[in-house]
């Protein structure tokens, strides 16, 4: 098994158990998820679109109000990640690059 689905399964088995989870834990998961989504986006080349619909802007969210929210929202946040971070792996794992064109402006 990769470090990523090991990972994978780490955020998983956390979500399943959220309500046992500290403040802290639940923070450095969520950073952990952020740092690995970008990681993995940046080698499949992805580009973020850093917006308020874009993943890791969601995850930063939540990350920074932790303490504040459900341990439903919580939940559904790590599963989101897991779910992004498995589907990232993926397209990498089948060799796919992905490329970018900037739109050209007409003048």
């Amino acid at each position: 098994m990769t470090s990523t689905n090991d990972f994978i399964a780490e955020i998983i088995r956390a979500a399943n158990r959220v309500e046992r989870l500290g403040d802290t834990e639940k923070r450095r998961l969520l950073q952990r998820a952020v740092v690995t989504i970008s990681k993995l986006r940046e080698r499949s080349g992805i580009p973020s679109s850093n917006t308020n619909h874009d993943a890791v802007f969601a995850l930063q969210a939540i990350e920074v109000t932790v303490e504040r929210r459900e341990a439903g929202e919580i939940k559904q946040a790590l599963l989101m990640a897991a779910d992004v971070i498995r589907t990232l792996h993926i397209v990498l794992d089948s060799g796919t690059q992905i490329t970018t064109k900037v739109p050209q402006v007409p003048q």
